[in-house]
């Protein structure tokens, strides 16, 4: 019997990834899938894979979309609603959200209450809202499976552990394409520079946040909430080749590492079929290709966003939505030529000393602090452009 699947943002780099594992074999049944303005490769996979229900949450996209294809079996929908409606549904078994940004928190938390078997893409929402969501998580009795390389690394390296006995959860980061630039040349920084990431080949928000490493800050704070981890248990080293994705040390001093070739389906193919391990023929590592492989401490004063992160993380709250927010706006205004790469830390550490803070907040609270941070973000921004 097949399993029933959302693809929630099927057009991004994940949701694409995705649908081509799919498409090897017919273990899953498609019920929905969803993107935002995307639609001209919405079209192509409604074509392919007839999905029951589309969700497009850009109206005009939704109306071009429907135009195409009002004749399909596929129902097209509009609006975040319809997307928490359909998840709801009992054809749905598994839901793979990797929408990016602050819009996947709602799917995410409709998914936990609809108590399906989680694949998250998203870092957002876990760090926006990880003590809520994993509580939810643990009352709904919903599992949910980390697609991040590094999270898939730890929850591997996890299985058959007692978690009282692990000393340290270490994430490594290839460094990105500034590794080795000066601070002079860090001020020279193009989007398209940013973009053409040594290693991985991903989406432009992710790729950005990779050159200045608050990826690897979101997923460290990520990793605290999915794992259940102190800070002092969290840290990260730079590891060029991006063969072991992290380690894991453990009070006896062992050490666990997970290797793999630097291919997201590998770890998307995992979620799709866990707890089972399927055959694949896509991707294999072989540790001749890498006779060397060599680590180095992280800069977290060359890459400040890193030390933000980590600061964030120490205050807990909603420090590390404001980390998040800001973020978001200082890579929107990087990739539109409105703000200088090497100054994305410096809006992040204003906005974390200038937003008000809550120790506890609840969902309401940390949505609003999320859309104010934006809006003041977008002010500093216009005020302090030079």
């Amino acid at each position: 019997m097949k399993k029933g699947i959302a693809i929630l943002g099927a057009t991004g780099s994940i949701g694409m990834q995705a649908m081509e594992l799919l498409a090897l074999d017919q273990s899953y049944s498609i019920e929905l899938l969803s993107c935002h303005s995307n639609v001209s490769t919405m079209a192509l996979l409604i074509d392919r894979f007839k999905p029951k229900q589309v969700v497009v949450t850009e109206k005009k996209a939704y109306d071009w979309l429907y135009r195409q294809k009002m004749n399909s079996k596929t129902q097209i929908l509009f609006g975040e609603e319809n997307i928490l409606k359909a998840i709801e549904s009992p054809e749905i078994q598994s839901v793979l959200n990797a929408i990016v940004g602050f819009s996947a928190l709602k799917p995410l938390i409709q998914s936990i209450k609809s108590r399906k078997q989680i694949l998250l893409a998203n870092k957002e929402s876990l760090v926006m809202a990880g003590e809520l969501i994993m509580n939810l998580a643990a009352e709904y009795k919903s599992t949910i499976l980390p697609i991040d390389s590094e999270h898939s690394a730890i929850f591997q390296c996890l299985l058959g552990e007692d978690n009282a006995a692990i000393e340290k959860v270490i994430l490594t980061a290839s460094g990105g394409p500034f590794l080795n630039f000066s601070s002079e040349e860090m001020k020279q920084v193009s989007p398209a520079m940013a973009l053409n990431h040594p290693i991985w080949k991903m989406g432009k928000k992710v790729s950005v946040d990779s050159a200045s490493l608050m990826n690897k800050g979101l997923e460290i704070i990520e990793a605290r909430w999915l794992f259940n981890l102190k800070l002092h248990q969290l840290d990260v080293v730079i590891h060029p080749q991006s063969a072991i994705h992290s380690f894991v040390q453990f009070t006896d001093g062992s050490l666990k590492a997970q290797i793999g070739a630097a291919d997201m389906r590998l770890p998307i193919h995992y979620a799709l079929y866990y707890p089972n391990r399927k055959k694949q023929t896509f991707s294999t590592f072989s540790p001749i290709d890498y006779p060397e492989l060599t680590f180095r401490q992280a800069d977290r004063e060359k890459f400040r966003n890193l030390a933000l992160a980590f600061e964030a993380l120490k205050k807990e709250g909603n420090a590390p939505a404001i980390l998040s927010a800001a973020n978001d706006v200082a890579v929107d205004a990087f990739l539109e030529h409105k703000w200088p790469f090497y100054r994305i830390p410096e809006l992040v550490e204003e906005m974390l000393l200038t937003q008000p803070y809550f120790a506890h907040p609840d969902l309401e609270t940390l949505l609003e602090t999320t859309t104010k941070c934006f809006a003041e973000s977008k002010a500093y921004i216009k005020k302090n452009k030079k």
